[in-house]
């Protein structure tokens, strides 16, 4: 059986004829950059999103990077963030010259754990960076709350989450990246909205803030040739904004069918020992960028599991083996084996299994079949 981690080629055929005919009317008008599809994504984004403001710009690690930029963060200035994530998380703030101070995850959703925010706070803090992991919002009520309170800004990393609600206490929803002072995300290829090549893009409620955020992505520039500011270059091609227009319309067509997905892989793995599935918290949709397990038996144990799952057939992959705290290039902060005890242990246990739009029945019942049958005799022979 062939099982893809991620089948962006069975999607596109789908939709073949809604792209290829978006992208030659692309290329025959020869507006390529900054043409009238880029802006009539950045409106239909906006209005799938429900907020009024939408920066695309050339990459999602470019996203966080510009949002830094505007909230004029001065070298030193800390940024709170989980450690377990995606290095491009913490690798704006090193490049900026800010200092990354981590914080504990939840076992359960894998997000920031909102009971360690406080004490992380210094005079020096100036932002909350909350991820929005796996495709499930990080708990942002008392997030915001905590921010308000020490006077603090609130970035979300929502590379992994876009079209996924937050419900607050009082029954409200927002869509994740849209509730904080900027949200920023990535379009990369095996993204939930994925371009076929690189692509990202800034949210804001703030009218000042958002003009401010494109004035970056273009140079630092209002007008040509007239920098007000330091910017970047930073912009989303015609070709992808064309392509992700298209996506747009089934997006969510794709969460649905990721979240039928993921019950399908709940109850085809109910009741199997050492293993614990991905917790679907009741404050929030998950549109399940990853579908993520628990090898509760540890590092030894999950990576015989990978290497005989991929013998058959099954792909699988780890993110993250390593959490950022521990990684040789962010050893200079200080932080030591041990100091993260939750993260330090997801990154032994956790095992991402084939997620996406396309995924049938029959595939994963292959998937959780050859699992269940390795697991066990691992876990016999242990």
């Amino acid at each position: 059986m062939n099982i893809q981690m991620v089948d962006t080629i069975t999607q596109y055929q789908k939709v073949q004829s809604e792209i290829d005919q978006s992208v030659l009317e692309v290329i025959r008008s020869g507006a390529y950059i900054n043409g009238p599809i880029v802006k009539q994504f950045q409106k239909n984004l906006a209005a799938f999103l429900d907020v009024p403001h939408v920066i695309p710009c050339a990459n999602g690690t470019d996203a966080l990077q510009v949002a830094m930029m505007a909230l004029d963060l001065q070298p030193g200035d800390e940024v709170i963030t989980p450690t377990f994530t995606y290095i491009a998380t913490v690798e704006v703030i090193a490049l900026l010259k800010l200092r990354p101070v981590f914080v504990e995850v939840n076992p359960d959703t894998f997000n920031m754990d909102v009971s360690a925010i406080e004490a992380a706070i210094t005079p020096r803090t100036k932002v909350i960076l909350p991820v929005h992991l796996y495709g499930q919002s990080a708990d942002m009520a008392p997030i915001l709350e905590i921010a308000r309170r020490h006077g603090l800004h609130v970035i979300e990393d929502t590379a992994q989450a876009i079209g996924a609600d937050y419900i607050f206490p009082d029954g409200s929803r927002q869509k994740a990246g849209t509730i904080g002072d900027i949200g920023a995300t990535s379009f990369y290829p095996s993204k939930n909205l994925g371009a076929f090549g690189d692509g990202g893009a800034l949210f804001s409620r703030n009218p000042e803030l958002a003009e401010k955020l494109w004035i970056i992505c273009n140079h630092g520039a209002r007008v040509k040739y007239y920098h007000e500011s330091i910017g970047v270059n930073s912009r989303l091609d015609s070709v992808q904004a064309a392509i992700l227009d298209v996506k747009l319309r089934h997006l969510q067509t794709y969460s649905d069918a990721r979240r039928e997905a993921a019950r399908r892989y709940d109850s085809l793995l109910a009741g199997l020992e050492g293993v614990v599935t991905p917790v679907w918290h009741d404050n929030g949709t998950h549109v399940f960028h990853q579908y993520t397990l628990r090898i509760t038996g540890g590092r030894e144990l999950r990576d015989t599991l990978q290497r005989e799952l991929a013998a058959k057939g099954v792909p699988s992959m780890i993110y993250y083996p390593v959490p950022t705290h521990l990684q040789k290039g962010y050893e200079a902060y200080g932080y030591q084996a041990g100091d993260f005890p939750v993260s330090e242990r997801l990154c032994e246990e956790v095992l991402s299994l084939p997620m996406h739009s396309e995924l049938d029945e029959a595939q994963q019942v292959y998937i959780v079949t050859h699992l269940r049958e390795i697991i066990q005799r691992l876990i016999v022979n242990a």
